[in-house]
């Protein structure tokens, strides 16, 4: 079926609403609420689209568990080390089933070993489940674990590079 949405006909709830439904995040910072806990963080878009705190809490503890979190359920964002906020927002990113992930420099404020770990969580999450996840990176590693790499300078696109079957490019 064709899953095409004109965002230009959305009205401003109408955008807000395909956000909630179909489209995960995942930004440098995290963007986390630092008042909640790991699983109320990664519970809210499914409390935001109506899902009970019963099951959205439920949910949420098993995204956190396949994040390799379980346990850490009840830590506020600022117990946690950079690298498992980042799960949480994965997590918190993947709860909603979404189409399209769209990931702002997530391993942009982790150590290099931490940032190879999280972007083998991203990738297993998204792509590894048949999601499109589009990455903005200045990381070089981090595009080359990826299927297209598009190169912009001001505003254009200057490569267009496709990895191919047998991961040559």
């Amino acid at each position: 079926p064709d899953r095409t949405v004109n965002v230009e006909n959305l009205s401003n709830e109408g955008r807000a609403k395909l956000r909630r439904q179909s489209l995960g995040f995942v930004f440098q910072q995290g963007m986390l609420v630092p008042e909640l806990t790991a699983v109320e963080n990664t519970a809210l878009p499914l409390m935001l689209n109506g899902v009970s705190q019963t099951d959205a809490v439920r949910y949420a503890t098993q995204w956190l568990e396949s994040m390799g979190l379980g346990g850490m359920e009840d830590r506020r964002i600022g117990q946690l080390s950079g690298g498992q906020a980042q799960r949480v927002t994965i997590a918190r990113s993947q709860v909603i089933d979404p189409s399209i992930v769209f990931a702002d420099e997530p391993t942009g404020a982790l150590d290099s070993a931490t940032a190879v770990e999280v972007m083998a969580i991203l990738l297993s999450a998204t792509t590894g489940r048949g999601r499109t996840l589009v990455i903005v990176t200045h990381d070089e590693d981090v595009a080359r674990r990826c299927q297209r790499i598009l190169h912009l300078h001001d505003g254009r696109i200057v490569s267009d590079d496709v990895r191919h079957s047998d991961g040559r490019w």
